[in-house]
Order: structure tokens, then C-alpha cells, then sequence
């Protein structure tokens, strides 16, 4: 079945590269395509008109007297003149230079570049032609950008730890905060959208916590839902917050989830009574079904990690079988990492069969897995030497390959599971085929790659030649769709500040760090030379501008260039 998924994959990724030459229009006619000619041009032809005007200009303008004027006083220079020139400008060269490398490490691009294509460009009047074929490549590049917009989506990470017993832990014993304010707004707004509805006035405890979900600072949040708690102890969503954010144990909180799961339940079994009387109760049992839902997983994510793997796998799998329509939460993440600690493997391949297909969206846990499976069959008597000597296998070519997929999916995963870059603790959203999910999967999973034996080392030897199948990874994918190229800025804003945000591909340095650079260098080494050998370097400037002279002085005038021969 995982064959046939990714032959589809392949089918489908070609039929993607191949689509946009279907719909091409008839030519442009000749007078569009000449006032496209013309308008590229202007630039040019304006440049020129400039040049032949002040040739046209030089005599009464006076240009050669000026210019003897200005040799002069250049030739009445000392040479501790040009030691702080060029020292002034080797000065200013590398403060552009810093800013310039600062400023591209920071924002991956160059600071002068954006400012001449934004602010320059569109002010010497460098439009982009309007007239544009359906199958050209800026349709194509506009189809590829709509659909990196659309990857660039931040899901809610469906592993995510609890604030109070493990991220503010952390902070206590590192003194470092692991989530971001963008990261915590983002959960703000699933709580608000997750645990409220249009009829909370109706109950003063739920506009209690209508008002808590909001809060920024979290004691208010704890303080807000006691105040809930005092107006009713059934309060299932007061529950809730307490367990995440007031619980400094994993007990702790798995206790106040029992007392939540009591409530919502309560709460769940009367609004499915009442759902079809107006269109209030539906929205309300809408929300009761998400609490409750919400309470289970996290019930079954402290089942797991308090060593009851088994009953956790049970609450997973009853949650898919009664409310199957949620599956944009992605339990079935939360199931195969469990049955991968138990070893379950043949569970884990019925789970892929069904999640791992073209129609569903793909993930990091989704690809990896289906490579750790294949993987596990031949990774124990792997060896790279017998490999070159005799060639792969037909299974080891399947591991191969699936290894490859994964890896183009996302390539950020094999510096964490090789531990060639830190781990952090994961944030509590990610962005697909981003680093974010790279840190959040390699968190949970590289246990159980490092317990098959030699499946890290098939890894090793085999991931970095993904990148031969897609040397143009942002305009071409292979399986899948091209890189989306917004990974970098909004896997940022997700990860914390002292993390090494990973970046693919990796971008060469524009050329105005080379250009800066260079000045720099030259600049400074003049001025050295100037400093240590002002006489022969006095000469040298002087020699220069008499050069000048007399090439300008005995340029032909118009009169001697048209002068008809006798």
C-alpha cells in the first residue's frame, strides 16, 4: 500500500510540474509585443540621450577647464590626505559591510537589494510587464508562490507539552523561555476558537473564561478560572487551564484532566440533547465536543508519558472511532508515536495505510515512519562497503527511497536525528517541511530510531543524496511540491532566540556582501600602502589624472571626425 501511495505521490508531482502548459494562448500581436520591446528599452535609450548630450555640451559647459582645475588641486594633495581617505572610506565600506552580514543572517536576504527593488526600482520606473501569457513562467511562479503560501500554514503541534509541568520547568532550571510570544498568541487564539461560543453569556462561568482565554499574563488566566470555579464547580474549561498551566507534575495535571473529563461529559450529554432546538445549542455542542475531545487527548498524552502506554493507545484509537471528522487534529501523530514505543510495528503499517495517502496531507511523523518501517528490515545487516561492492538490494532500494521522500519532505529532520545540531523542546505550533516541525518530531522520535539497530546509520549514509534527485528544490520537487521558500521567516517567529534556526536551501551570500567586502579590502590595503610608501604612491595618484588630461585634451572634436577627405 505504501508503494502505491508513493508512485502516486510521483504521478501527482509530475502532473503538477507538467500542468501549466496546457492552457497556452495564441501569440501577442505585434503591437503588444513592440510596446514591450520599447518599454524594457526606455532605461537605455535614456542613458544614451544623457551620454551624446554631454558630449554634445563639453565646450560650453567648459568641461576640459574644470577638469584641469580639479586635476590640479588633486595634484596640490598631500599623501596624508589620501591615508585618510582611504582610511575613511575602508571605515565606512565595513561598517556596511557588518550591517550588511547582520542584517542577511538575520532576514536571509540583503538589505540593499530590498531597498533597491522596493524603493529604487519602481521610482526609475522598472515595472514588471503587465502582459504576461497564461504558460509563461511568471504564471508559473505565480502558481508555485500561491501554493508555498498555502504549505506556510502553522498547525498546532499535535505533541505538545504542558505549560506549567514541562515548559515552565525548563524556564525555572535553565532561566530560558522556550515559547515565543507569537507561538502563545497562536495558542490563544485555538483556545478562544476551541473552548468558546456565541451563548457563553448564558453561563457566567464560561464568560469568565471567555475573558481568562485571553488574559496575557498567566496568573490572571489561574486567578480567572478559580473566580469560574467559585461560580461553577462543574466548569470544565477552569479544569482545563488549571491543568496546563497551574500543574507543576504530570500527576498533577492528569488529576485536574479527570476532574475536567467529569464535567465535560455532564456538559457534553446535555447539549446533545438539546442540539436541534435552535442553531445556538448546535454552535454549543460544537464546543462542548471540542472540550471534551481535547480533555481525552491530553488524558491519553499523560497516560503516555507516566509509562501506561496501552491504556493511552485505547483512548487514541476510541477518540478516531467516535469522532472521526476530527482528524484535522492529527491523533493518529499521537497514536503511531505510542505503538512506536511498544514496539507495535505491524500496528504502525495498518496506521500509515490509511494516513499516509495522496489525499491527505502529509507530515514529517507520516513520512519518517513509513521510512523507519522500511528501514527496519534491512538496516541490521546494512553495511555501506558490501552495499558499493554487490549493489542495493530490492528492499534496501525500497529503503532508500523512502528515506529520500522523507527527506524531501523535509530536510531539516537528519541534523537531529544524526544529533548533528541540539535539540530544544518542541513549540506548541509548527510549520510543515519547517524546522519547527523538524525540532518537534526528532523530539519524540529519535528514541526510536536510535533502538532499530542501524537504522541512524542507514540514515547517514543515505539522506544527503536527496538533494542530487532536486538540485533546484525551490522551483522543482521531485515528489512533492517545490520547497516552500517562507519557511525560514515564520519557523523564526516559532522558535525561540537561542536556537539555530535551520535553514534549506541554504542561500550564497548576495553580492553586496561580496561587493562590500571587497571595498573594504582594497580600500584598507591602499591606505596601507599609502601609509608605508607615501612617495611612489603620491606619484601613482598623480600619474593618473595627467593620464586623464591629456586623453580628454586630445580627443577629436566633431569637426575633425566629420571632416570629408580631400
Amino acid at each position: 500500500m505504501a508503494d502505491r501511495n508513493y508512485l502516486g505521490e510521483a504521478a501527482a508531482a509530475a502532473a503538477f510540474s507538467s500542468a501549466p502548459a496546457r492552457g497556452l494562448s495564441p501569440p501577442l500581436g505585434w503591437k503588444e509585443r513592440l510596446r514591450a520591446g520599447l518599454a524594457g528599452a526606455g532605461a537605455s535609450l535614456w542613458f544614451v540621450a544623457g551620454l551624446g548630450l554631454l558630449y554634445a555640451l563639453r565646450v560650453p559647459l567648459r568641461l576640459c577647464e574644470h577638469l584641469a582645475a580639479v586635476t590640479g588641486f588633486l595634484n596640490s594633495l598631500t599623501p596624508k590626505f589620501y591615508v585618510a581617505l582611504t582610511g575613511t572610506s575602508s571605515l565606512i565600506s565595513g561598517l556596511i559591510f557588518i550591517f550588511e552580514w547582520w542584517y542577511f543572517h538575520k532576514h536571509g536576504t540583503s538589505f540593499i537589494e530590498q531597498v533597491s527593488i522596493n524603493h529604487l526600482r519602481p521610482l526609475m520606473g522598472g515595472t514588471e510587464s503587465s502582459i504576461s501569457e497564461p504558460g509563461s513562467p511568471s504564471n508559473r511562479e505565480g502558481e508555485t508562490s500561491r501554493h508555498n503560501l498555502s504549505e506556510c500554514k502553522v498547525w498546532r503541534n499535535p505533541l505538545n507539552l504542558f505549560r506549567g509541568a514541562e515548559y515552565r520547568r525548563y524556564t525555572w532550571v535553565t532561566g530560558k523561555e522556550p515559547l515565543t510570544y507569537y507561538d502563545m498568541n497562536l495558542s490563544a487564539q485555538d483556545h478562544q476558537t476551541f473552548f468558546t461560543c456565541d451563548t457563553d453569556f448564558l453561563r457566567p462561568s464560561d464568560t469568565v473564561m471567555q475573558k481568562a482565554w485571553r488574559e496575557r499574563n498567566p496568573p490572571a488566566r489561574i486567578k480567572a478560572a478559580y473566580q469560574a470555579l467559585e461560580l461553577n464547580n462543574d466548569c470544565a474549561t477552569a479544569y482545563v487551564l488549571l491543568a496546563e498551566e497551574e500543574a507543576t507534575t504530570i500527576v498533577d495535571a492528569e488529576r485536574l484532566f479527570k476532574q475536567a473529563l467529569k464535567a465535560g461529559e455532564t456538559i457534553y450529554k446535555r447539549s446533545q440533547q438539546c442540539q436541534h432546538q435552535s442553531p445556538q445549542h448546535e454552535a454549543q455542542l460544537r464546543r462542548d465536543t471540542n472540550v471534551l475531545v481535547y480533555i481525552k487527548r491530553r488524558l491519553a498524552m499523560c497516560a503516555r508519558k507516566l509509562g501506561r502506554i496501552r491504556e493511552a493507545v485505547k483512548i487514541m484509537r476510541d477518540l478516531m472511532k467516535e469522532f472521526p471528522p476530527l482528524t484535522m487534529l492529527n491523533i493518529h501523530e499521537n497514536l503511531l508515536e505510542s505503538l512506536l514505543e511498544l514496539q507495535a510495528y505491524a500496528d504502525v503499517q495498518a496506521v500509515l495505510a490509511k494516513y499516509d495517502d495522496i489525499s491527505l496531507p502529509k507530515s514529517a511523523a507520516i513520512c519518517y515512519t513509513a521510512a523507519l518501517l522500511k528501514t527496519r528490515t534491512v538496516s541490521d545487516k546494512f553495511s555501506p562497503e558490501t552495499a558499493s561492492r554487490r549493489g542495493l538490494s530490492t528492499a534496501e532500494i525500497s529503503a532508500v527511497e523512502a528515506i529520500h521522500r522523507a527527506v524531501e519532505f523535509n530536510p531539516h529532520v537528519p541534523k537531529y536525528l544524526l544529533e548533528m545540531k541540539s535539540l530544544i523542546l518542541p513549540p506548541e505550533h509548527i510549520l510543515k517541511r519547517g524546522d519547527s516541525e523538524a525540532v518537534a518530531y526528532a523530539f519524540f522520535h529519535l528514541q526510536h530510531w536510535k533502538r532499530i539497530e542501524g537504522a541512524l546509520n542507514l540514515l547517514q549514509c543515505t539522506w544527503e543524496g536527496t538533494f542530487r534527485m532536486i538540485p533546484y528544490p525551490l522551483e522543482k520537487g521531485h515528489l512533492f511540491y517545490p520547497y516552500p521558500s517562507c519557511t525560514e521567516t515564520a519557523d523564526r517567529e516559532l522558535l525561540p532566540t537561542f536556537h539555530h534556526v535551520s535553514v534549506y536551501p541554504k542561500k550564497e551570500l548576495p553580492f553586496f556582501i561580496h561587493f562590500t567586502a571587497g571595498l573594504c579590502s582594497s580600500t584598507a590595503m591602499i591606505a596601507l600602502l599609502t601609509h608605508q610608501f607615501p612617495e611612489i604612491m603620491g606619484v601613482f595618484a598623480k600619474a593618473i589624472p595627467r593620464e586623464t588630461r591629456h586623453v580628454i585634451r586630445n580627443w577629436p572634436s566633431p569637426q575633425d571626425v566629420w571632416q570629408p577627405a580631400e
